[in-house]
């Protein structure tokens, strides 16, 4: 989930209008890249937020706290797919962000390291505390050790992949997407509007395809904790790294295509009803299909409407100093907030469900405590590690001059670095 702090941040990529008779991008953009997208910051709480009551809401674990089972499971129907929607915005956000963003002086070493140290702080802290707060008895070096080196995602056995902070399956699909992105960049960034437009076809059409696979051509398995589907299903489906591949490219493209002005026009309020419209879909259609299907192309166009707004400068409530704050917390928050639901309810409450205002009351103060412990990460680890580590100390000047435009690409980089594929 990690979208990262470059959502704000000015890039230098290429991103241009295609040439009418070539489809080529030539060299003067019709939007900016430096345009910073504060709006998106905001809307990555929102999607956070999307991902907690969705956990606050399970009861084949006693997350909910709700005595009244017409209430509680009223509240687990709802928010059934809160999650999913919450975890696929920060996919394509992801490819959207590092794209628009991407800078031409930038080494594929450098990249890198700001990936790792964006991520790599926070899973550590949090899985330290899952593990003294919401853990019992010895973990098999077959569960920790995957999940320290955010690999356990790949493990088709729920007892890894969701094991310890659960959470941080996600950023195993992040760091894949780190790790391919310089691959990915240079035929993106060269591609021509109708190239664009087919591959992001094509991106669809895969996602369709990992669904009908994992329908029809799973094979048995024990019952997914939740679902009506199998743990091989699901975890195919929704956890296995290179199947959510599909999303981070059509982020990627839709970048180029916003940079471009070939994206349609549309506005935040309809997008976000295309949404809301896509997020019922999710609630009526087979499980599987509502993982990320009803709502890629929904969440898509809210990207680019979002961003749009943005790089034009169009005032969101979005952009407001508060919902700023909460979106640099999110990665925080996002990787506290099932510890401290599972520490709550089952280690202070021991499972205990209580009257509906009470309960109302309970998620509020969990999802208050999750928002300190978040802020808490935010300022002792997440920026402390990025201020002091992000550059090369011998370099960091030079960078920063580079990154203004005022210096050369070879203030900031050796000549024997390999760099991130440009234009």
């Amino acid at each position: 989930m990690s979208a990262d702090h470059d959502v704000a941040a000015a890039g230098s990529a290429a991103g241009s209008a295609p040439d009418a008779r070539t489809g080529r991008v030539p060299a003067t953009p019709a939007l900016s890249s430096r345009s910073k997208l504060p709006s998106l910051t905001g809307l990555r709480f929102i999607a956070a937020a999307l991902v907690f009551v969705f956990h606050s809401s399970l009861m084949f674990i006693p997350m909910s706290p709700f005595a009244d089972h017409g209430v509680a499971e009223g509240y687990r129907w709802f928010f059934n797919q809160a999650g999913s929607i919450g975890v696929s915005f920060f996919f394509l956000l992801s490819g959207f962000v590092l794209t628009w963003s991407a800078r031409p002086q930038d080494t594929v070493t450098g990249f890198w390291r700001r990936r790792l140290l964006k991520i790599f702080p926070n899973h550590v802290a949090t899985l330290v505390l899952a593990v003294l707060l919401v853990t019992s008895g010895a973990i098999p070096l077959g569960v920790w050790l995957p999940n320290l080196l955010l690999v356990h995602s790949w493990f088709p056995a729920a007892s890894v992949h969701l094991s310890l902070n659960a959470p941080s399956w996600s950023l195993c699909c992040e760091l894949l997407f780190y790790l391919l992105f310089p691959l990915l960049l240079r035929p993106v960034l060269r591609a021509g509007q109708r190239a664009l437009w087919s591959l992001a076809a094509v991106m669809v059409a895969c996602m369709v395809a990992v669904e009908l696979v994992a329908d029809f051509l799973a094979p048995t398995s024990t019952p997914a904790a939740g679902t009506d589907v199998t743990v091989w299903q699901f975890w195919f489906g929704y956890f296995f790294p290179p199947m959510r591949m599909f999303e981070f490219v059509i982020g990627m493209v839709l970048a180029r295509l916003v940079l471009a002005g070939a994206f349609p026009r549309i506005r935040i309020l309809p997008a976000a009803a295309l949404c809301a419209a896509g997020y019922a879909a999710t609630l009526v259609v087979p499980f599987l299909y509502g993982l990320n299907l009803m709502t890629v192309i929904p969440i898509s166009v809210l990207i680019c409407a979002v961003a749009r707004a943005d790089a034009e400068g169009t005032r969101t409530v979005l952009r407001g100093r508060v919902m700023q704050w909460l979106g640099e917390v999110s990665f925080g928050f996002y990787l506290a907030q099932l510890i401290v639901l599972v520490y709550v309810r089952t280690k202070l409450m021991h499972g205990h469900t209580y009257s509906t205002p009470t309960g109302i009351a309970i998620v509020v103060g969990e999802f208050l405590l999750a928002l300190a412990l978040g802020g808490l990460l935010m300022v002792f680890v997440e920026r402390p590690v990025m201020r002091r580590w992000a550059r090369p100390k011998a370099r960091h000047r030079a960078s920063a001059v580079v990154a203004s435009g005022t210096g050369s690409a070879s203030a900031a980089t050796s000549s024997e670095q390999q760099r991130v594929p440009a234009p």
